[in-house]
């Protein structure tokens, strides 16, 4: 005996209709008048499906290219891409839209989804950053040309997001620095060189106190590797470095670390007192 499964007449009706629209879509996909392709992309995008209307979009754009029409096709081209998560393509096309459009009513927004598109490329800090390094300057190009738009909010919270980015892989690597180059004399030397540079170009880092912390670290390392005769002068330094680190960080989140450091340092400055009699 078979049972007789009832389907609900809501769901014959959609299944009806994506068929239909299935075969109207495949139909104006194939045929070579540009009007119908036109008139199925923007309706495809109006209703969000992004995906079928950047096909026919790729198709029409280059037909559109000093045409009225062309401006408009190809900002929804791009936006296609952008709303389908395919980032590196609507970055490039939107860029292309910006270079073919300079006077454009959505020049604006353009800039701000080119923006946003290399902002969604950028990988994990521990990966190579060139894409980060592209997306942060658009980023602030874009902060910098638009102080009143409405995505200048958004555009900084980005940018900033991108430089902490790029901080932390910075003070990863002076990290590695100190762990590989505890008995390495140039690496140590490296290590306190990137460290000076990050202090002094980012003082609003929230990285900052680690890159005092593995300063102090690394100049002790460098000292006690040093000569008998340059580590009275190295551990002097290492010294104004921990000087540096309670001076900007009295209640220092290293206070345990930075105090084992400081009994090295004054005890091979007593020494070297002693030495010196």
């Amino acid at each position: 005996m078979f049972l007789k499964m009832r389907i609900p007449f809501t769901t014959i009706v959609c299944t009806l209709f994506l068929l239909v629209s299935c075969n109207e879509y495949q139909k104006v996909l194939k045929n070579e008048e540009v009007k119908p392709k036109y008139d199925l992309a923007e309706k495809l995008y109006k209703e969000g499906d992004f995906k079928r209307a950047k096909r026919l979009f790729e198709q029409i754009a280059p037909r559109y290219v000093g045409k009225p029409q062309g401006e408009r096709v190809m900002f929804f081209f791009a936006d296609s891409y952008f709303q389908s998560g395919d980032y590196y393509l609507s970055g490039y096309q939107f860029e292309r839209f910006v270079k073919s459009y300079p006077k454009s009513e959505k020049l604006q927004e353009a800039l701000y989804l080119e923006a946003k598109s290399y902002y969604e490329l950028s990988p994990r800090y521990s990966l190579d950053q060139s894409e980060t390094d592209k997306a942060l300057s658009k980023l602030q190009n874009f902060v910098n040309t638009y102080p009143d738009s409405e995505y200048f909010a958004k555009a900084n919270e980005m940018a900033q997001e991108l430089t902490r980015k790029k901080q932390k892989k910075e003070i990863e690597i002076a990290k590695q620095f100190d762990k590989l180059g505890e008995f390495n004399f140039p690496i140590l030397v490296s290590s306190i060189a990137a460290l000076d540079n990050f202090i002094a170009e980012n003082p609003g880092s929230v990285y900052r106190e680690d890159a005092f912390y593995y300063r102090v670290k690394s100049a002790v390392h460098l000292a006690e590797n040093s000569t008998l005769r340059r580590q009275p002068e190295r551990f002097k330094e290492a010294k104004v470095h921990y000087d540096a680190l309670m001076k900007a960080y009295p209640e220092t989140k290293y206070s345990k670390e930075v105090a084992s450091l400081l009994k090295k340092i004054n005890n091979n400055l007593s020494e070297s007192k002693d030495l010196s009699k």
